[in-house]
């Protein structure tokens, strides 16, 4: 069994497993609910996610799209936006995973290894996103978000490498794919995407850019169950909307890898970034005015009368 067969393998260990964890949480849900459809998926869920998983196979990533819905029409409270994120675009991103491993070239022990990276850094950060308040998970994904506009912006504007041509790293640059996948990984759990920021790092490296959909596609593929168990676990995601991205999510990817395969995507490139940006400034600003408002509704110190 070749490296690459090893890793489709356990690939499709970690969904079985996955969908078993999710099933379970799903069912815990059921029982503690009194409504019926308490884990039916919801029309908007079903339809961001087929929207926001179409575009993401195409290279345009669904993070910062998703998180944009969700806060325009208000589908998921702020707290539970990361975890949301990541429970319920898991299965696209498997699906899509297996589609890219097996069709595009790239160096295996490569692959593995930013992979593993990758996962490693998911499990530390979303062990810290789960516990963190209201206003933290505001304010990091926020200025997460401002980031992934700013990466996007300079992938449209063409101010980042194209890549070189080699399939694979060595040496000191491996290190530092390693090190920056790690990283990646983490911050993947506030909800700011790897894909963008994954692809400019593997061309800096002098990667092809064709080798970056192996590489970001299975680095979420294997680290985004890793989060997202530490969210269910925390109970920190909304369960309707994440089965509607799952529902929505992986007929999406199947058109857009086997049938689209490719659109002219600049315009729509500029597009996400104004609605990332607005949603980033959206992020910050209810993070100070609720703030402003807790600090308001304290009672004031009373006054120490001197003898």
């Amino acid at each position: 069994m070749t490296l690459t067969s090893a890793l489709l393998f356990a690939l499709g260990i970690v969904a079985v497993i996955y969908v078993v964890i999710f099933a379970r949480a799903l069912i815990r849900v059921r029982h503690s609910s009194t409504s019926a459809d308490s884990i039916e998926p919801t029309t908007a869920g079903t339809i961001t996610g087929f929207v926001t998983n179409f575009f993401d196979t195409l290279g345009i990533g669904s993070f910062a799209t998703t998180t944009s819905i969700f806060r325009q029409w208000k589908l998921v409270r702020d707290e539970l936006i990361p975890g949301t994120l990541n429970v319920g675009h898991t299965i696209p991103s498997i699906v899509q995973a297996f589609i890219f491993i097996r069709i595009v070239p790239v160096d295996a022990r490569t692959l593995a290894l930013m992979i593993a990276a990758a996962a490693t850094g998911a499990w530390l950060g979303a062990g810290v996103v789960a516990g963190w308040p209201r206003r933290k998970v505001q304010l990091g994904m926020g200025f997460a978000l401002f980031g992934a506009a700013a990466i996007m912006l300079m992938t449209a504007l063409g101010l980042v490498p194209g890549g070189g041509s080699a399939l694979g790293l060595d040496g000191p640059r491996l290190i530092i794919g390693v090190a920056g996948n790690l990283v990646l990984g983490a911050l993947m759990t506030l909800g700011i995407g790897l894909y963008a920021p994954c692809m400019i790092l593997v061309s800096l490296l002098g990667l092809t850019p064709t080798a970056a959909f192996p590489i970001m596609t299975g680095s979420c593929a294997f680290l985004m169950p890793v989060a997202s168990a530490r969210f269910i676990r925390a109970a920190c995601f909304d369960p309707r909307i994440s089965v509607g991205l799952f529902v929505g999510g992986v007929p999406a990817v199947l058109i857009a890898a086997f049938i689209v395969k490719s659109l002219p995507l600049s315009a729509v490139r500029y597009l996400v970034v104004a609605v990332v940006l607005y949603t980033a400034v959206n992020l910050v600003r209810a993070a100070r005015r609720e703030r402003r408002e807790k600090l308001a509704s304290l009672p004031a110190p009373e006054a120490t009368v001197l003898p």
